[in-house]
């Protein structure tokens, strides 16, 4: 925005707790406002605005999502990628054994021929994107009640699927709803299967500090792994794993700067923001902080508790619970954080503030008289409480990377493992293949009891399973002796062998019993939540539609939605109670904290770190201006949870480092920008370049990335 703007529109800004600031914002590309774009240009970005998304080697295209989860960066004319070493985690993890633990001690391809393919992983580049929220209409969108707009919209996705791919059989589009549904954007993409890993840093570094630090700031982790995309020989397009195919070669791809960073300099990250809230009612809010988020803190202390004391006694069991014990605890700590700063900055009071003078305009101007009534969304909030908690309790317990035991009572229930033919009921079974390699009995035994108990100690009796009774008259309110059995006695838990669904022996499995409780438990719970979500859904529609029209004449952003996104601001520090931040981290502060690892295990670090940590020279890679090896820096750019792997370009377009994680004093950041606090962390480009060097001996990469020893 223009400071004309700001300065014009200051007393209407004021108002608004989720308004639209020089660094702020989480923009689209193809309809990027023009005040924006000659902001980015006073501030130092020297790119004209078509290499942003329109031109072919623009910015953009550089750009991929990551897995559908995570983000990253094509560095290389063979295509090559950066993305976080968190976001290749399950990659890294699925190719460890005990003998061969990649996650633990990293992993270096020498060859193509070494490069290691992974199951299922994808890469996406957005081809293009448009606004066809008229076109829906014209369709019959604006007729439907809003509970069937999604089905309606996703079947109108796929004919118009059919249509681009009878034109291009590479092409896949996506129809996603923006500003809470006031606006529908249509995004092609094309998608590569073929995704093979190629380097990776010891853990020790990739995930230093883990919990400790996750989060937090001063940073000293090495962020970071190297995948490779494979295509077709003949096209050098999309092809499904072979071992024929060929490195990518793309168009264009992100040069890397040698150059550094300095405090003020221009910071631009593009990735895929999963997910943020910042239109939400302050109603929203409260249920967020205490249905939602204060459920994930608490359940997930439990089940990380016997996770990390099971994964310590044995690698074996580390190698199988690593990723699932990251990703609880990730969000564990955000929850935590994000209700925290809630409630330090009064974000609920300030929304209720803005929403009283949002009321008023809406009084004095008449628009969506009618439709939004601020009392009905109250009350509509108010009467789902309960019912969301449980159902974030049930999620937690049974529903998120879930026990053995629950995984696959309700996979026969939804009918995933049912096989044999349908008009012969008794040929119909399930079979379970031995998967031991994915999971700990021990661990799982325990998890099933504890997060059982868990629930039944903070959710209403009326959203009890049956087997609840059971278990209080027939095994005295012990779950443990209760889960004994299930895995002891229920048929699931026979792998490899068919087990016939019509016989008695079935009907009356404790295994059987449990997964058909679990799913009418989830069936009472959702019927309550059925009648006020859709009718919210309508309500914070029409309260950010109201939002946008009194604010016609400032650009806004939609929240994220997991699609490409652009957002700019500067390098620099924060202060905190007159404290301030430092704005980066050198090898020194790595090496200090390492000698710490004796009180803190999430600091150890091999003895080659170490040595590599305390060297006096760093060569090129080392900072001109401060001559150290600068790890992680600062900057003030607007980030959520999908663009971990994000690449941010100084005003050269040129690759400075990889996004991987915000700060613990701004986690309300999902819901509100803090201008003052708000700060994304990013590994330095250089401080993966030297790893990948020093550590690595990866000569083959550093050559075809450009970069000379």
């Amino acid at each position: 925005m223009k400071r004309k703007a700001m300065l014009l529109f200051g007393a209407l800004m004021a108002l608004s707790v989720n308004n639209a600031k020089a660094d702020e914002g989480m923009w689209t590309l193809y309809n990027l406002p023009p005040a924006i774009y000659e902001q980015m240009k006073q501030e130092g970005f020297q790119l004209p605005m078509e290499q942003l998304y329109q031109s072919s080697n623009a910015v953009k295209n550089a750009v991929i999502n990551f897995g559908g989860y995570c983000s990253g960066v094509v560095v290389s004319p063979d295509g090559l990628v950066f993305t976080n070493h968190h976001c290749g985690f399950e990659s890294i993890r699925s190719h460890s054994t005990v003998e061969h633990d990649y996650m633990l001690n990293g992993f270096v391809a020498n060859s193509y021929e070494e490069e290691l393919p992974n199951k299922d992983l994808f890469v996406s580049f957005m081809v293009e994107q448009k606004d066809v929220t008229d076109e829906l209409r014209k369709l019959g969108m604006s007729s439907l009640a809003i509970g069937k707009v999604g089905e309606w919209v996703d079947s109108v996705e796929n004919a118009w699927q059919k249509d681009i791919r009878q034109k291009d059989s590479t092409l896949r589009v996506e129809i996603k709803p923006f500003y809470e549904g006031n606006k529908y954007y249509m995004t092609t993409y094309r998608d590569f299967t073929d995704v093979r890993l190629v380097f990776s840093v010891p853990k020790s570094m990739g995930k230093f500090g883990g919990e400790t630090d996750n989060w937090m700031w001063p940073r000293q982790t090495c962020d970071y792994s190297v995948f490779r995309i494979y295509a077709d020989p003949k096209t050098n397009g999309p092809a499904a794993y072979s071992k024929d195919n060929v490195p990518y070669h793309p168009a264009s791809w992100a040069p890397v700067s040698m150059d550094g960073y300095k405090p003020g300099d221009f910071a631009m990250i593009m990735g895929y923001p999963g997910s943020t809230s910042r239109y939400l009612s302050s109603y929203g809010i409260k249920e967020r902080r205490d249905a939602m988020n204060a459920v994930m803190a608490q359940a997930r202390a439990v089940k990380q508790e016997i996770m990390l004391r099971h994964m310590r006694a044995d690698e074996a069991v580390r190698i199988k619970y690593d990723s699932k014990y990251a990703h609880s605890s990730n969000y564990w700590k955000n929850s935590i954080g994000m209700n925290k700063c809630i409630d330090s900055i009064g974000l609920i009071r300030q929304k209720q503030e803005f929403e009283a003078k949002l009321q008023q305009w809406q009084q004095e101007s008449g628009y969506l008289k009618g439709l939004l009534d601020f009392a009905k969304l109250e009350k509509l909030y108010a009467n789902r409480f309960s019912a969301l908690r449980a159902l974030y309790y049930w999620n937690e317990t049974w529903g998120r990377e879930p026990d053995q035991m629950s995984l696959r009572a309700k996979r026969i229930h939804n009918g995933m493992e049912v096989k044999g033919p349908e008009n012969k009921k008794q040929k119909q079974y399930v079979e379970f293949k031995d998967n031991r390699n994915e999971w700990d009995e021990a661990t799982d035994r325990e998890l099933l009891a504890a997060m059982m108990k868990n629930y039944s100690e903070h959710v209403e009796k009326q959203y009890h399973p049956a087997f609840f009774t059971t278990i209080e008259e027939k095994y005295k309110g012990d779950f443990t002796a209760y889960v004994n059995d299930l895995y002891d006695k229920s048929l699931l838990m026979k792998d490899n062998t068919p087990i016939y669904i019509n016989k008695k022996s079935y009907a009356k499995d404790l295994g059987v019993l449990f997964g058909q409780d679990l799913i009418e438990t989830m069936g009472a719970i959702r019927a309550d939540l059925s009648g006020s979500a859709d009718q919210i859904e309508e309500q914070e529609k029409w309260l950010c539609a109201a939002k946008l029209r009194m604010e016609q004449d400032l650009p806004n952003y939609s929240d994220a939605n997991f699609t490409l996104r652009m957002t700019y601001g500067q390098v620099g520090e924060y202060t905190l109670g007159g404290k301030p931040s430092g704005y980066y981290t050198d090898a020194r502060s790595l090496w200090e904290k390492m000698q710490r690892a004796n009180d803190n295990f999430e600091y150890f670090a091999e003895p080659v770190m170490h040595e590599l940590l305390s060297a006096k020279d760093f060569g090129a890679y080392a900072d001109k201006e401060t001559g150290t090896l600068q790890l992680c820096f600062l900057s003030n750019n607007d980030i959520t949870g999908g663009n971990s792997g994000s690449p941010i370009f100084n005003g050269k377009g040129e690759l400075l480092g990889l996004a991987f994680d915000g700060n613990w004093d701004s986690l309300s950041s999902d819901i509100f920008f803090d201008k003052q606090l708000a700060r994304t962390i990013n590994v330095d480009v250089r401080y993966m370049l030297y790893m990948m060097d020093r550590w690595g001996h990866a000569d083959r990469l550093l050559k075809e990335i450009g970069i000379k020893k």
